[in-house]
């Protein structure tokens, strides 16, 4: 079997090179970067070298992933807003690509017209946790006592202008314009030791972090902003289910490229990714990580989520005055 597997991956390797061909992509010889303007081992990281390795084998070329941070997203997407229009350099990015121009007064380049969307790889959704002791157990009982509390409360986020922060600012907006005080930390695991203490009664953080804390019962789970319940916690309402109509939100991770990519290349890294999100191992392996998986992802509608998420945030970032730190 171990033998049968290995002549099939040759095999796939070696039709890659025709498979791009056939697409009218020509390839560099030089291996592909895959650039992520994130630290590497993080939650970011994880997804794009799942992704990268399973992407290789339907290329003609391997994917090397290439962590370039600095300045939040901006130096490592500036990387790829000025490589080669050639398909050798790739970006794997998240919401950040969204809100960045809102974030910042400058910035060395347009998240729109400077690159081309080739494929969503995921979304991974938001639950509000709240300490046991605040005297709420239901999402419109919090509601109801912020309400009548107004800039009493406080609640935690994993950093100035991030998803965290953003999705709880929509949620403040969406439900009536409540007021709470923000508080930053550097990472949602900083945040967690004031959130269990109860000195911070709320966090809205992304299920993989959320999940464990409310499976051991130390934080009390309100809501999840899907659409609908979700398979990672199905006994957690939804906030629409709460009484904040329309309330979604997502951190997602999503490949795009330098604009001006030949069309048949964008195609060919287009089947590659959802190639790679096919292969059952790494769709559980992304799915254990909380990522709601989308497999038919195509350059037209990830071009068209990015140019929603941009409608959605940009307002949400003004009005609240949200700017990088």
């Amino acid at each position: 079997m171990q033998r049968r597997h290995a002549l099939g991956l040759a095999a796939a390797a070696a039709l890659a090179p025709m498979a791009a061909r056939a697409q009218g992509a020509e390839w560099p010889p030089a291996p592909v970067r895959m650039v992520v303007p994130f630290a590497a081992g993080g939650p970011t990281d994880i997804p794009a070298r799942l992704v990268a390795e399973e992407m290789s084998r339907a290329l003609p070329n391997r994917i090397v992933v290439e962590n370039r941070t600095g300045s939040g997203i901006i130096i490592g997407t500036d990387v790829v807003a000025k490589a080669p229009k050639d398909g050798q350099t790739l970006l794997y990015t998240t919401v950040g690509h969204a809100v960045v121009r809102a974030l910042f007064d400058r910035i060395p380049f347009d998240p729109v017209a400077d690159f081309t969307p080739v494929a969503l790889v995921g979304q991974i959704p938001m639950i509000m946790l709240v300490h046991p002791g605040f005297p709420a157990r239901t999402l419109p009982e919090f509601i109801a006592h912020i309400r009548a509390n107004p800039g009493r409360f406080d609640y935690a986020s994993s950093g100035n202008g991030g998803a965290v922060h953003l999705a709880s600012e929509l949620f403040l907006h969406q439900a009536g314009g409540l007021r709470m005080n923000h508080i930053a930390f550097r990472g949602s695991s900083a945040a967690m030791p004031d959130v269990l203490a109860g000195r911070i009664p709320m966090i809205l953080d992304v299920a993989a972090s959320a999940i464990p804390y409310m499976q051991r019962g130390e934080l009390r789970a309100l809501a999840i902003s899907t659409r609908e319940r979700s398979p990672l916690a199905p006994n957690v309402p939804t906030f629409i289910e709460g009484g904040v109509p329309g309330y979604e939100a997502y951190t997602w991770h999503m490949v795009l490229v330098p604009s001006g990519t030949p069309a048949p290349t964008v195609r060919a890294i287009n089947a590659a990714v959802n190639r790679a999100l096919g292969v059952e191992a790494v769709r559980n392996r992304l799915t254990d990580l909380a990522m709601q998986v989308v497999r038919d992802s195509t350059p037209e509608s990830a071009a068209e989520f990015l140019r929603s998420e941009i409608a959605k945030w940009e307002p949400i970032i003004r009005a609240a005055g949200i700017r990088a730190e």
